[in-house]
């Protein structure tokens, strides 16, 4: 659906969503290695998984989040969000195991954070690096049977926290209700943050303090009163600032003045997305550094897509 010129400008009109993959319980946290290929989570199948045009789906890593005895069917205790950090070492937010960790290049886990003041975190849910180092992540929920009544829940907030390089832990805001996914601006002079609740839908963008905190926390788009199913969840951005959220039926794009320029339509409610290569069948070469990533895969409750766009995204 196009609202706006500049819609058409980043979705050509020839563009093809298409499905690469389906199968899976529900699948979250896309994210493009330069080597070729991309991860995603299958959260309540506690497995995260490579794809590639070639080979198609194998198994990456199991468990995905959760080391613990068996949950609860259909529990969201797996992995969710994933990101890469400088090094190209895969970061992960851990459900089951309500805690943040990164793979090492020996196949080790190292844990980056799992607690607050003493308290178990949440279930961290999404994860962006700013280019200094310091990681930023959601902590709604969700990864809990009961959630906010969860009689394992410590924290009384659901939160969005920064982790210094040094390994300090902050928390930056508590005011949202289902913080989720969250991405900077080009400049890094924001960051926007998803809100997943059915009650109050929508996206905020708060400015970038000068020493990594957050100030002036302002709606920057509310889809409250929509129809479609599907609340804000993962976002991304390109290089021109435009913003890219999965919302109530597909994928909204708004300007950085926060204009709805249009919606890329998906059949299943869409959970997250990340910019990656479009590789054929005939091409899997890997990404390099300064290529285009124009490509958008998401992820969309049992399958993962892709569709080509006119413009690249930031990538980690």
């Amino acid at each position: 659906m196009s609202c706006d010129a500049a819609f058409d400008a980043i979705v050509s009109r020839c563009a093809r969503l298409e499905r690469i993959a389906t199968g899976f319980g529900f699948t979250e946290g896309p994210v493009y290695v330069r080597d070729g290929y991309l991860l995603f989570s299958d959260i309540p199948g506690n497995v995260i998984h490579r794809w590639t045009p070639s080979e198609g789906v194998v198994e990456f890593r199991r468990p995905g989040g959760y080391d613990g005895d068996a949950a609860p069917p259909g529990a969201f205790i797996g992995s969710n969000g994933l990101t890469l950090d400088c090094e190209g070492r895969l970061t992960i937010c851990e459900h089951g195991n309500r805690r943040v960790t990164r793979l090492e290049r020996d196949g080790g886990l190292t844990v980056l954070a799992d607690r607050y003041q003493g308290k178990r975190l949440n279930s961290p849910n999404d994860v962006v690096y700013k280019s200094n180092g310091a990681l930023y992540f959601t902590d709604p929920p969700y990864g809990l049977v009961d959630q906010d009544g969860d009689r394992a829940k410590e924290l009384p907030f659901n939160g969005i926290f920064k982790l210094d390089v040094d390994g300090t832990l902050t928390l930056l805001d508590a005011s949202m209700t289902r913080p989720n996914g969250l991405a900077f601006s080009p400049s890094e002079e924001y960051l926007y943050v998803s809100n997943s609740d059915d009650s109050c839908r929508m996206w905020k963008r708060f400015a970038i303090t000068s020493d990594g905190g957050l100030c002036d926390g302002r709606v920057f788009a509310d889809v409250t009163d929509e129809k479609a199913p599907g609340n804000p969840d993962g976002l991304k951005l390109d290089v021109a600032g435009n913003v890219y959220g999965t919302g109530p039926g597909g994928i909204w794009i708004f300007s950085p003045d926060g204009t709805h320029l249009g919606t890329i339509r998906t059949p299943e409610i869409p959970a997250n997305a990340h910019w990656g290569k479009w590789a054929t069948d005939a091409d899997d070469a890997a990404l390099r550094p300064g290529e285009d990533a124009a490509t958008l895969y998401i992820t969309a409750e049992t399958s993962v897509y892709r569709v080509e766009l006119n413009i690249p995204g930031i990538r980690p």
